[in-house]
């Protein structure tokens, strides 16, 4: 692919995927959860954890998924 000169769209276009998947999935799974717009104006950090928590599980599934695929 380096040779090619397709490398760099092809990164481009993993990374693209992974973004998208990201937050698809991390809104899904925060719907799911209960993880809203309520306990973020209730309280925030513990919004800001649930969130940071979703998004590092929905990462192990993207880099096992796509990346390691």
């Amino acid at each position: 692919m380096l040779i090619e000169g397709t490398l760099n769209s092809y990164l481009a276009d993993i990374d693209r995927q992974a973004q998208e998947h990201l937050l698809l999935l991390t809104k899904q799974i925060a719907e799911q959860e209960n993880v809203t717009e309520q306990p973020k104006a209730d309280n925030a950090m513990l919004w800001v954890q649930k969130i940071n928590e979703i998004q590092s599980r929905v990462r192990e599934i993207i880099y096992s998924e796509i990346i390691n695929a």
